[in-house]
């Protein structure tokens, strides 16, 4: 089977699975206790740390392990808000739900929430970020990269703003660390989400940057792991694996990005060129090097997978924690997009194991299954397929 659906999840990498087993089995002991068998999964955790802050240019210190990207997204908007009652929160109308659903609760707590617009690109403005930001923003959280059409946000920017308004600022990096790269001193954010199976790393472990000097409110209360900041015992072979998962992504970051874009701009360049009535979603140099996000009119993206996934060729059309609800993309609401344009959505994302006859033999398929659909088509004779 072709895989190019990336942004959902991405195949554990060998050398990270290697080096996760002996935590399973031989080296089980919890960290908490304070005999060997402890002092060996400690030992693991504190070099997984290292690694992790090593490929985002932070203190080993500042990375707190989490669940994954939700829950790091949720800790930092809980850590900061629960300290800040009746403060306001700004954020981008184009988040994951990860950031959209604890906005929610917000609300509901009587916090002040702001979404700032974005354009058809799916960038924002920073002009309207500067004039929403007031003495009551208690936290900006901005995406660094987002999840369905792939724009990269100004986020050094916007830490500038955040900063002259002495308002701390979170990104969710979920999608980019890994692919571009990501200082978070050069950034100067204060807090960050990241996760483990985005990278070719396991399920169920990420972590969140947490600037030193910037003060959270658990979420997570019981036995105090993580110096008191995430309690539960630790996950140790994922922590591994993240770490070995970082570390290979941190050492082959300009081979892999370069490698990415150009398998995704051949996809690119073919699609446009030997298909009609189709457009590139996102921006068109603030992107993502993985990400192609296409509108095929007169065709609906879920039929359009279901044709792929006959064809062994995995695709979506957006994020894969939304897909199973059947929930029209937000994102490309909120970029403007017709009702027309949104259903006919296909997100293709590649990833360091794909090759270039994959990307033509996609291609070559995607032509077949356009014209099968677009053949009964209802807006057949309105575009002349």
């Amino acid at each position: 089977m072709i895989y190019l659906d990336h942004a959902a999840s991405t195949p554990i990498a060998d050398s990270v699975l290697e080096e996760m087993l002996p935590y399973f089995k031989e080296n089980f002991g919890n960290p908490s206790s304070i005999h060997r068998y402890g002092r060996i999964a400690t030992k693991a955790i504190d070099s997984a740390r290292k690694r992790i802050a090593e490929l985002i240019n932070s203190n080993p210190n500042e990375i707190l392990f989490t669940s994954g990207g939700t829950e790091s997204n949720n800790t930092a908007l809980h850590g900061i808000m629960s300290q800040n009652k009746g403060k306001q929160f700004i954020t981008s109308s184009i988040e994951h739900d990860a950031i959209l659903e604890p906005c929610k609760k917000l609300e509901s707590l009587g916090f002040d929430v702001i979404y700032l617009s974005v354009d058809s690109a799916g960038m924002i403005d920073l002009a309207k970020l500067e004039s929403a930001v007031s003495e009551k923003t208690a936290l900006v959280s901005v995406m660094l990269a987002n999840n369905e059409v792939g724009t990269i946000q100004p986020i050094k920017e916007i830490a500038q703003i955040c900063k002259k308004h002495n308002v701390l600022l979170h990104t969710d990096a979920v999608q980019a660390v890994g692919k571009i790269p990501v200082n978070v001193k050069d950034l100067g954010v204060d807090l960050m989400s990241i996760s483990s199976h985005k990278i070719n790393g396991p399920k169920g472990i990420g972590a969140l940057y947490v600037r030193r000097g910037v003060n959270l409110d658990p979420f997570i209360l019981g036995g105090g792991q993580e110096n008191g900041m995430r309690s539960g015992t630790e996950s140790v072979a994922n922590i591994v694996g993240f770490g070995k998962a970082c570390q290979i992504a941190r050492e082959n970051l300009q081979n892999n990005h370069n490698n990415l874009q150009d398998l995704r701009d051949h996809l690119i360049q073919r699609v446009s060129s030997e298909l009609s009535h189709v457009s590139v979603n996102g921006h068109p140099q603030m992107r993502l090097p993985n990400n192609a996000h296409f509108t095929f009119l007169g065709v609906n993206g879920e039929d359009l997978i279901i044709k792929l996934d006959e064809h062994e060729i995995a695709a979506s059309t957006g994020s894969a924690c939304s897909v199973k609800t059947q929930k029209a993309s937000h994102v490309l609401m909120a970029m403007g997009f017709a009702h027309e344009k949104i259903t006919g959505s296909l997100r293709l994302t590649v990833g360091i194991s794909n090759t270039k006859s994959e990307i033509d033999q996609t291609v070559d398929v995607l032509k077949q299954v356009v014209a099968e659909l677009r053949a009964v088509s209802p807006f057949k004779a309105k575009y002349g397929f």
